[in-house]
């Protein structure tokens, strides 16, 4: 991908996840009444372009009217996004983008009418709550955030769980002031005297102290970005030490974007026992990029790929494009296959630039077109003519099998794998437990997704005894469904629509049951953490990417549980 052509510089380079928009210069306009003609034209040149004409007002009122640049940057990026500028000024610029249509689906459902005595009687248990967890010394605020996100009908153990994780995840954070205040000690034996096992906080009481001032420290991305090690090249770390707290049982696998805003990967390490993040590009799995952090307390060594061996490159994963792949296309792999595809207008335009120069178009419109197909990964399927990859070629270039999504509609298949892991990178690192359960595992998969970690064990050969698949998504819990039976799968398949149902209470009912989870695996939502989220990027305190305390949450209690039952 690195190279330039002698009288054409045009940079081709690896990007990030997160490519930015270069802008375009417009013709200016001279007269008595040039403002107005400026800004006309401005607007008439980009409604042309297939905006919406009120998004662009609203992106030069912005921007102003000679930043061509910075309007079609805030353009492409509502649109990426899938919202609007006049509901981002709604919301008094807070800048939340919503991306999930399950969230928009449970507000509306919120938006209902219950009985009046059942809402009195709710009303009146959840101040009997409230007043009780204040007397044992949590601040108003804490219970009630903790009630919105695990139910105000959550156990009163729960809750005090929740707020204990919130405090720990401002006490890491400088941003916070931390608190000094404790709960009574002979309050909290009495509550929890039933469960012992959730007096036990694994971390809590042996996590190091660390300077808060690391916080502020940017981890460095490594660069090859290999982690511990990958096939075929020769760098790697054959060994690591692990803190006491992290380890097993259950083994554990977190996933997340690598470019995070400042400080999120030191709190995520510092929640999860202080391991050493594992980043690792997917270039050196597949032909697409996909630059990602993996904290894991697994073994490293004797680590093997799956077979076959994907395509490394996009005219081997893709092969009908090389005939109509330009020269000046230096392009060899794809970027970070996204949620979203580029739109039928963006193609036309780039078709009808390329017809309307000759042979060798001039440097601007390669640039142009060159910035747009590194942005939405779009191929040569054509003269002239570019397209998006189909949801059959993400699948195989993510390593699931054809037509692994299909069944659900195209904007759900698209934005399901544009979420989900790669197979072949999540398999290499979960290879090494293929001698350690020859008989089978009982797995935790939490935020699965189309299930990802699923596929990738079974890929390994792994017997999936027992797994517990929490996804919010319906179509993706769908598919999932159908791998399952599809594959004939002799183990059990428990779907459980939303982390917040994963309480301690079903944690112990499960591993009861099953006699413990081998694993807990997952990646919580980065849509606040993600470099091309321009709106509502806020990290772990986002509304979606704070998800990732639940994670913790979870795989605490499972830890704490399993530990229990052991002694």
């Amino acid at each position: 991908m690195e190279g330039n052509n002698a009288n054409e510089v045009i940079d081709s380079s690896d990007s990030d996840d997160d490519l930015e928009i270069h802008g375009m210069s417009f013709p200016s306009c001279s007269g008595e009444a040039s403002t107005s003609c400026s800004s006309s034209k401005v607007i008439h040149h980009f409604v042309a372009m297939g905006f919406s004409e009120k998004m662009v007002v609203k992106a030069i009122e912005e921007n102003g009217e000679d930043n061509a640049e910075g309007i079609l940057e805030t353009l492409l990026t509502h649109t990426a996004l899938g919202t609007s500028l006049q509901e981002q000024s709604i919301s008094n610029g807070s800048g939340s983008s919503e991306y999930d249509s399950e969230f928009l689906h449970d507000l509306s459902d919120e938006d209902t009418y219950p009985e009046i005595e059942d809402d009195i009687n709710q009303s009146s248990e959840k101040k009997k709550v409230l007043s009780l967890l204040m007397d044992m010394g949590y601040r108003q605020e804490e219970i009630l955030t903790a009630m919105d996100r695990c139910g105000s009908d959550a156990p009163v153990s729960e809750l005090t769980d929740f707020i204990c994780a919130a405090q720990m995840a401002k006490e890491a954070d400088p941003h916070f002031k931390p608190r000094n205040e404790y709960i009574p000690s002979d309050k909290k034996r009495k509550l929890q005297k039933q469960h012992p096992w959730k007096n036990k906080r694994t971390v809590g009481s042996e996590r190091k102290q660390i300077n808060r001032n690391d916080e502020d420290e940017k981890i460095q991305l490594p660069n090859p970005m290999i982690g511990f090690g990958v096939p075929g090249e020769s760098l790697s770390i054959v060994s690591r030490t692990l803190p006491k707290a992290a380890f097993g049982p259950p083994y554990f696998y977190y996933e997340n974007v690598a470019l995070t805003p400042k400080g999120v990967w030191c709190k995520i390490s510092r929640f999860l026992y202080d391991i050493e993040p594992e980043f690792v590009d997917s270039k050196y799995f597949s032909a697409a990029a996909r630059k990602r952090g993996y904290i894991h307390n697994l073994p490293i060594q004797n680590r093997f790929p799956l077979l076959p061996i994907l395509p490394r490159t996009i005219h081997e994963a893709l092969p009908l494009t090389k005939k109509w792949w330009p020269k000046w296309d230096l392009r060899t792999n794809l970027n970070c296959l996204q949620t979203c595809i580029a739109s039928a207008k963006l193609t036309d335009r780039i078709r009808k630039a390329l017809e309307d120069c000759d042979d060798d178009p001039p440097l601007r419109v390669k640039k142009y077109v060159i910035e747009q197909c590194k942005k939405w990964n779009l191929v040569w399927v054509g003269m002239n003519k570019v397209a998006p990859l189909e949801p059959d070629e993400m699948e195989m270039l993510l390593g699931f099998p054809r037509d692994h999504t299909r069944g659900i509609s195209r904007t759900d298949r698209y934005k399901a794998l544009g979420n989900s892991f790669q197979i072949d990178t999540v398999a290499y690192h979960l290879s090494v437990l293929k001698e350690v359960f020859p008989n089978g595992m009982n797995v935790l998969s939490l935020f699965s997704g189309i299930g990802g970690a699923e596929v990738a064990l079974h890929r390994l050969g792994i017997p999936l005894k027992n797994v517990v698949s929490v996804e919010l998504s319906e179509p993706s819990r769908n598919v999932v469904r159908c791998w399952w039976d599809q594959t004939n799968q002799k183990g059990n398949l428990i779907d459980v629509s939303d982390v917040k149902e994963v309480t301690g209470d079903r944690l112990e009912q499960w591993i009861s049951s099953f006699g413990g989870f081998d694993l807990v695996i997952g990646g919580s939502p980065c849509n606040n953490l993600t470099g091309s989220n321009r709106w509502s990027r806020d990290g772990l305190e986002g509304e979606h990417s704070s998800l990732f305390f639940d994670y913790f949450r979870i795989l605490d209690l499972v830890k704490s549980i399993m530990g229990t039952v052991e002694h």
